[in-house]
């Protein structure tokens, strides 16, 4: 059991961690910004660490600063929360290379499936479904419209890096791809500090199925069923629902297999979720 914990994130889940860590007997340490102080985050912990200032590539996006707190502030593990780092195979390398527990999968998983193209060719190599994309969009900008109009409108512009909707954008007509796409990676700077997108054929009205998986160090995964977690504002989740009413047993089998083929081949323990999209034909992807 770890003595204490830092927090290296802001907000409600850093509050859920430093909750859950007081039922357990760990003592918490937050960080924040300049422009955090005051932060409701702060209160719940045991103890708070100003990492820099108010831009985030300069604080919550700043690993040595994160690393640098925990080592003041004598903290045996850093939990990532989501968004931020917490997805960067890097900084969970760097964590462990620093002699803290990072709480989260192996950097090697996020390497494999952290980042959403190496995930796409990862299960692309498994026979699991992706949504057809340009893993690889060109920077030139004729180029680009042609790659796009061959992929077909929609598209949905995505940041390959992070996650909670950030780096999104919906295009349907080609006089918005430019500046949809230069502000998608503005965007996906601004939150992960990593701009790549890359640009997938939009599917309509999908339902946006998560399959939550546990893994433990020894190889032992377990899937949880499927939540039903279309109702969404900006991206992000409004409500979830379990059993999902449009997946049938035969179906649900199919996913839940798909999540468990995934999280095995990238070598992924700790909890996780994988997520699919259903289209109004049955047929789910990656």
């Amino acid at each position: 059991m770890f003595r204490k914990i830092l927090i290296a994130n802001r907000g409600e889940i850093a509050i859920r961690v430093a909750r859950t860590c007081r039922e357990l007997g760990i003592a918490t340490v937050a960080v924040y910004s300049e422009a955090d102080g005051s932060s409701p985050h702060l209160f719940a912990a045991d103890e708070a660490v100003c990492i820099g200032p108010a831009q985030a590539s300069q604080s919550y996006l700043n690993p040595q600063a994160l690393i640098s707190a925990a080592q003041q502030t004598g903290a045996q593990a850093i939990h990532p929360g989501y968004g931020f780092l917490s997805e960067n195979a890097a900084f969970a390398q760097l964590v462990r290379e620093a002699g803290f527990t990072f709480i989260g999968p192996s950097s090697e998983s996020l390497a494999a499936v952290g980042n959403k193209i190496f995930a796409r060719q990862t299960v692309t190599q498994l026979g699991v479904p992706v949504v057809p994309a340009l893993e690889q969009p060109a920077r030139d900008p004729a180029v680009l419209r042609e790659q796009v109009r061959e992929l077909g409108y929609p598209v949905l512009i995505k940041a390959a890096s992070g996650g909670g909707g950030k780096g999104m954008r919906i295009v349907r007509d080609e006089k918005d791809l430019l500046e949809a796409t230069a502000a998608a990676e503005r965007e996906a700077v601004s939150a992960f500090a990593e701009g790549t997108v890359y640009i997938e054929r939009y599917i309509e009205r999908p339902r946006h199925i998560e399959v939550q998986i546990l893994g433990d160090q020894h190889g032992t995964l377990v899937h949880l069923g499927e939540r039903e977690c279309s109702i969404q504002r900006r991206y992000q989740k409004i409500l979830e629902e379990t059993p999902s009413p449009a997946v049938s047993p035969a179906l649900r089998d199919a996913m839940t297999t798909a999540a468990l083929t995934v999280a095995k081949a990238a070598g992924y323990y700790n909890a996780g979720t994988v997520e699919f999209i259903l289209d109004d034909q049955g047929r789910f992807y990656f």
